[in-house]
Protein backbone atom coordinates (compact mmCIF):
# COMPACT_ATOMS: atom_id res chain seq x y z
CA UNK A 1 0.00 0.00 0.00
CA UNK A 2 1.31 3.85 -0.82
CA UNK A 3 2.00 5.81 1.81
CA UNK A 4 -1.44 7.61 2.54
CA UNK A 5 -1.37 11.76 2.68
CA UNK A 6 -3.82 13.93 4.20
CA UNK A 7 -2.80 17.70 2.60
CA UNK A 8 -4.83 20.60 3.70
CA UNK A 9 -4.79 23.67 1.79
CA UNK A 10 -5.96 27.13 3.93
CA UNK A 11 -5.87 30.94 3.55
CA UNK A 12 -8.04 34.18 3.06
CA UNK A 13 -11.32 34.56 1.00
CA UNK A 14 -10.39 34.34 -2.39
CA UNK A 15 -7.34 33.03 -2.30
CA UNK A 16 -7.88 30.23 -5.05
CA UNK A 17 -7.66 27.12 -2.89
CA UNK A 18 -10.12 25.41 -4.84
CA UNK A 19 -7.98 25.40 -8.46
CA UNK A 20 -4.83 24.72 -6.29
CA UNK A 21 -6.47 21.45 -5.33
CA UNK A 22 -7.61 20.11 -8.34
CA UNK A 23 -4.05 20.88 -9.67
CA UNK A 24 -2.89 18.53 -7.24
CA UNK A 25 -5.55 16.08 -7.59
CA UNK A 26 -4.52 15.74 -11.61
CA UNK A 27 -0.47 15.69 -10.70
CA UNK A 28 -1.18 13.31 -8.45
CA UNK A 29 -3.70 10.74 -10.26
CA UNK A 30 -1.31 11.16 -13.19
CA UNK A 31 1.79 9.74 -10.56
CA UNK A 32 -0.81 6.74 -9.83
CA UNK A 33 -2.39 8.10 -6.73
CA UNK A 34 -6.17 7.98 -5.43
CA UNK A 35 -7.10 11.28 -4.45
CA UNK A 36 -10.12 12.31 -2.58
CA UNK A 37 -11.30 15.63 -2.22
CA UNK A 38 -12.73 17.21 0.57
CA UNK A 39 -13.79 20.79 2.21
CA UNK A 40 -14.73 22.26 5.16
CA UNK A 41 -17.38 22.37 6.26
CA UNK A 42 -18.70 19.62 4.61
CA UNK A 43 -18.05 16.24 2.48
CA UNK A 44 -20.98 14.66 4.27
CA UNK A 45 -24.44 14.39 4.79
CA UNK A 46 -24.48 16.08 7.82
CA UNK A 47 -21.10 18.49 7.26
CA UNK A 48 -23.17 19.64 4.35
CA UNK A 49 -26.36 20.46 6.53
CA UNK A 50 -24.06 22.30 8.73
CA UNK A 51 -22.23 24.30 5.85
CA UNK A 52 -25.46 25.74 5.19
CA UNK A 53 -26.34 27.15 8.21
CA UNK A 54 -22.68 28.46 9.21
CA UNK A 55 -22.38 29.96 5.77
CA UNK A 56 -26.07 31.54 5.30
CA UNK A 57 -26.27 35.35 5.71
CA UNK A 58 -29.46 34.76 7.45
CA UNK A 59 -27.95 33.87 10.39
CA UNK A 60 -26.72 36.56 10.87
CA UNK A 61 -27.33 36.48 15.02
CA UNK A 62 -25.33 33.31 15.48
CA UNK A 63 -22.56 33.42 18.38
CA UNK A 64 -19.24 32.71 18.28
CA UNK A 65 -19.34 29.86 20.82
CA UNK A 66 -22.33 28.29 18.39
CA UNK A 67 -20.02 29.13 15.14
CA UNK A 68 -17.64 27.25 16.54
CA UNK A 69 -19.12 24.40 17.78
CA UNK A 70 -21.01 23.51 14.57
CA UNK A 71 -17.57 23.70 12.84
CA UNK A 72 -15.88 20.93 15.19
CA UNK A 73 -19.38 19.12 14.58
CA UNK A 74 -19.05 19.18 11.07
CA UNK A 75 -15.21 18.63 11.13
CA UNK A 76 -15.58 15.24 13.38
CA UNK A 77 -18.02 13.88 11.24
CA UNK A 78 -15.89 14.18 7.88
CA UNK A 79 -12.77 12.85 9.90
CA UNK A 80 -14.81 9.54 11.19
CA UNK A 81 -16.99 8.79 8.02
CA UNK A 82 -14.39 9.94 5.33
CA UNK A 83 -10.80 11.11 5.65
CA UNK A 84 -9.78 8.44 8.09
CA UNK A 85 -11.03 5.56 6.21
CA UNK A 86 -9.59 7.17 2.76
CA UNK A 87 -6.15 6.97 4.85
CA UNK A 88 -6.47 3.49 5.72
CA UNK A 89 -6.56 2.56 2.27
CA UNK A 90 -3.74 5.01 1.44
CA UNK A 91 -4.95 7.56 -0.87
CA UNK A 92 -4.00 11.14 -0.76
CA UNK A 93 -6.98 13.58 0.81
CA UNK A 94 -6.53 16.75 0.03
CA UNK A 95 -8.84 19.21 2.01
CA UNK A 96 -10.07 22.45 1.28
CA UNK A 97 -9.69 23.72 5.14
CA UNK A 98 -9.50 22.37 7.71
CA UNK A 99 -8.86 22.83 11.88
CA UNK A 100 -6.13 25.99 10.94
CA UNK A 101 -8.87 27.96 9.43
CA UNK A 102 -10.67 27.63 12.67
CA UNK A 103 -7.95 28.80 14.61
CA UNK A 104 -7.52 31.67 12.32
CA UNK A 105 -11.24 32.33 12.01
CA UNK A 106 -12.93 31.82 15.33
CA UNK A 107 -9.96 32.37 17.02
CA UNK A 108 -8.25 35.66 16.01
CA UNK A 109 -11.63 36.60 14.12
CA UNK A 110 -14.35 35.96 16.72
CA UNK A 111 -11.80 36.41 19.50
CA UNK A 112 -12.60 33.09 21.53
CA UNK A 113 -9.55 31.56 23.46
CA UNK A 114 -6.57 29.64 21.32
CA UNK A 115 -5.98 27.21 23.89
CA UNK A 116 -9.19 26.27 23.51
CA UNK A 117 -9.54 25.80 20.24
CA UNK A 118 -6.31 24.26 19.95
CA UNK A 119 -7.70 21.28 22.36
CA UNK A 120 -11.18 21.15 20.44
CA UNK A 121 -9.82 20.54 17.04
CA UNK A 122 -7.69 17.62 18.95
CA UNK A 123 -10.74 16.00 19.93
CA UNK A 124 -12.81 16.76 16.81
CA UNK A 125 -10.22 15.55 14.50
CA UNK A 126 -9.39 12.19 17.26
CA UNK A 127 -5.71 13.74 16.81
CA UNK A 128 -5.60 13.58 13.12
CA UNK A 129 -3.25 15.94 12.04
CA UNK A 130 -2.63 17.33 8.12
CA UNK A 131 0.72 15.51 7.23
CA UNK A 132 1.24 19.03 5.16
CA UNK A 133 -0.52 22.33 4.82
CA UNK A 134 -0.04 25.25 2.24
CA UNK A 135 -1.74 28.37 3.43
CA UNK A 136 -1.96 30.59 0.13
CA UNK A 137 -1.60 34.66 0.94
CA UNK A 138 -3.08 37.71 -0.35
CA UNK A 139 -3.94 41.22 0.88
CA UNK A 140 -7.47 41.50 2.15
CA UNK A 141 -9.08 43.75 -0.32
CA UNK A 142 -7.68 41.37 -2.89
CA UNK A 143 -9.16 38.34 -1.69
CA UNK A 144 -12.65 39.61 -0.68
CA UNK A 145 -13.15 41.18 -4.33
CA UNK A 146 -12.14 37.74 -5.95
CA UNK A 147 -14.62 35.68 -3.68
CA UNK A 148 -17.37 38.94 -4.44
CA UNK A 149 -17.43 38.39 -7.81
CA UNK A 150 -18.95 35.25 -7.82
CA UNK A 151 -22.10 36.22 -6.56
CA UNK A 152 -23.28 37.73 -3.04
CA UNK A 153 -20.92 37.00 0.02
CA UNK A 154 -22.02 34.36 2.42
CA UNK A 155 -21.99 35.20 5.89
CA UNK A 156 -17.96 34.51 6.48
CA UNK A 157 -17.06 36.72 3.58
CA UNK A 158 -19.77 39.46 4.32
CA UNK A 159 -17.60 39.80 7.80
CA UNK A 160 -15.61 43.32 8.66
CA UNK A 161 -12.43 44.39 7.13
CA UNK A 162 -10.82 44.35 10.37
CA UNK A 163 -11.64 40.24 10.60
CA UNK A 164 -10.07 39.47 7.70
CA UNK A 165 -7.48 41.18 8.40
CA UNK A 166 -7.36 39.73 11.63
CA UNK A 167 -7.76 35.88 10.14
CA UNK A 168 -5.04 36.58 7.51
CA UNK A 169 -2.66 38.19 10.46
CA UNK A 170 -3.27 34.50 12.28
CA UNK A 171 -2.97 32.42 9.55
CA UNK A 172 1.17 33.88 9.66
CA UNK A 173 1.47 33.17 13.13
CA UNK A 174 0.36 29.85 12.66
CA UNK A 175 2.86 28.89 9.89
CA UNK A 176 5.73 30.55 11.92
CA UNK A 177 4.77 28.31 14.90
CA UNK A 178 4.40 25.41 12.68
CA UNK A 179 7.40 25.44 10.33
CA UNK A 180 7.21 21.33 9.72
CA UNK A 181 4.00 21.04 8.32
CA UNK A 182 2.85 24.88 7.50
CA UNK A 183 4.24 26.90 4.42
CA UNK A 184 3.25 30.01 3.00
CA UNK A 185 2.76 31.09 -0.71
CA UNK A 186 2.37 34.07 -2.12
CA UNK A 187 -0.98 33.90 -4.02
CA UNK A 188 -1.21 37.21 -5.39
CA UNK A 189 1.23 35.80 -8.33
CA UNK A 190 -0.99 33.98 -11.19
CA UNK A 191 -2.42 30.85 -11.14
CA UNK A 192 0.70 28.82 -12.73
CA UNK A 193 3.29 30.76 -10.71
CA UNK A 194 1.64 30.23 -7.47
CA UNK A 195 1.16 26.31 -8.36
CA UNK A 196 4.88 25.76 -8.82
CA UNK A 197 4.87 27.68 -5.38
CA UNK A 198 2.59 25.02 -4.08
CA UNK A 199 4.58 22.04 -5.51
CA UNK A 200 7.78 23.14 -4.40
CA UNK A 201 6.55 23.74 -0.58
CA UNK A 202 5.01 20.05 -0.69
CA UNK A 203 7.80 18.84 -1.33
CA UNK A 204 9.73 20.79 1.29
CA UNK A 205 7.47 19.43 3.86
CA UNK A 206 6.80 15.89 2.68
CA UNK A 207 10.01 14.91 0.17
CA UNK A 208 9.40 13.27 -3.51
CA UNK A 209 5.67 12.99 -3.31
CA UNK A 210 4.74 13.33 -7.40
Amino acid sequence: MQRPLFITLEGGEGAGKTSHIEALRADFESAGRTVLVVREPGGTAIGEAIRTILLSPEHGAMVPRAELLLYEAARAQLVDEVIKPALADGAVVLCDRFFDSTSAYQGAGRGLESAFIDKLNLFATADLVPDATIVLDLPVDVGLTRARTTGAPDRLEAASHGFHEQVRTAFCALAEAHPARVRMVDATQPLDVTYVAVRTALEEVLGEVF
